[in-house]
């Protein structure tokens, strides 16, 4: 008899503690209930049989008995919902919408973000590839009265033309976050700012400056066409599930003027240069009796591109190409700036 009742509390327990995790994934109570639970993305068949029986044993099926729906996050897509509403709000302060902005969010996942963003502007296109999250989305945005405010792109934010917009807002999948900024800082569309949830540890390499350890190519790229401002750091306990990393929130001003470079040739350039960032420009290219005459000429000889600015690698690509020096990539897919590719030189 104890023991029936002491498993009858534990079900009771888990049943309300898994209520309160739906209710904190969506931030809002909700007239439709959703259950989250984090999917392998290793999972066959037999594990997935050995789950659910293992499931029906703990009572965890108890949610879909009742008519209600389950969803899987998968970690290798980067889906980790934002769920504290305080993060959530400050984000929308720190990105300056105007009642007037079309905003472009990019994996708005189960809309927390999104309904504080309708509230804000006057139009939101939510790019998201996943069915699931847009048919939860939709109804919340339905709940709220909001559909007309919204247009959703069920489509690979990588892959589609995006329509014109005015600010960026986005909790960003990590997995995707370098090839992503390079489409919006290098794209066609022109905007006012993205406010752009990231991974810590590379939102440290975007802001990194000449000398920082963190300093890279990406960074450098980035400057030579916008602005990175720092804005707050995000615990990962504030995301459901909980990622193994911290965030941060960083603010992205493109310039109003950019240096006249031929795109191409500056990739490739700053590919060839960070390949060995930490080894002098005379190091690296010392096979090369004309590259290092310039370097020479230039002072640039015993310097480390980790330490140089844009404006310096700006001077000294300009060098090269009046002595006949251009820098292209090797391989198939020359212009894309989100695609690793080799860089060589002609002389």
């Amino acid at each position: 008899m104890f023991g029936r009742a002491k498993s009858l509390s534990l079900y009771l327990i888990r049943d309300l503690q898994r209520r309160r995790q739906s209710i904190r994934l969506f931030g809002t109570k909700s007239s439709r209930h959703y259950v989250l639970r984090e999917k392998r993305d290793d999972d066959g068949d037999d594990s997935k049989k050995k789950r659910r029986n293992k499931v029906k044993n703990d009572g965890e099926l108890q949610a879909e008995e009742e008519g209600h729906s389950s969803i899987y996050l998968h970690k290798s897509r980067g889906q980790h919902i934002l769920t504290n509403p305080r993060v959530l709000d400050a984000i929308v302060r720190k990105a300056d919408i105007r009642p007037t902005d079309t905003i472009l969010e990019i994996g708005p996942g189960t809309g927390n973000l999104t309904l504080r963003l309708l509230e804000a502007a006057k139009k939101v296109y939510a790019v998201e590839i996943d069915k699931r999250m847009i048919e939860i989305l939709n109804n919340r945005v339905s709940e709220r009265g909001l559909q007309d405010k919204i247009t959703v792109i069920c489509k690979d934010a990588l892959k589609t033309d995006f329509p014109e917009f005015d600010l960026i807002v986005a909790n960003i999948p990590y997995g995707i976050s370098s090839p992503l900024i390079a489409k919006l800082v290098f794209g066609a569309n022109t905007f006012r700012s993205a406010t752009l949830l990231l991974q810590k540890e590379f939102a440290k390499r975007l802001l990194a400056k000449p000398g920082d350890s963190e300093f890279n190519r990406l960074a450098v790229n980035v400057k030579l066409v916008a602005d990175v401002e720092f804005m707050m750091d995000v615990s990962k306990r504030d995301f459901v599930p909980c990622p193994r990393v911290d965030s941060s929130v960083v603010k992205i001003h493109p310039k109003a003027q950019v240096p006249e470079v031929d795109m191409n040739e500056w990739w490739a350039f700053t590919r060839t240069c960070f390949s060995k960032k930490n080894k002098t420009l005379g190091a690296t290219f010392k096979q090369k009796k004309k590259i290092v005459e310039v370097l020479k000429a230039g002072g640039f000889e015993d310097k480390r591109p980790s330490k140089l600015s844009n404006e310096e690698l700006l001077c000294l690509l300009s060098l090269f190409n009046q002595s006949g020096i251009h820098f292209h990539d090797q391989r198939e897919g020359k212009g894309e700036p989100n695609v690793a590719l080799d860089a060589s030189y002609d002389i």
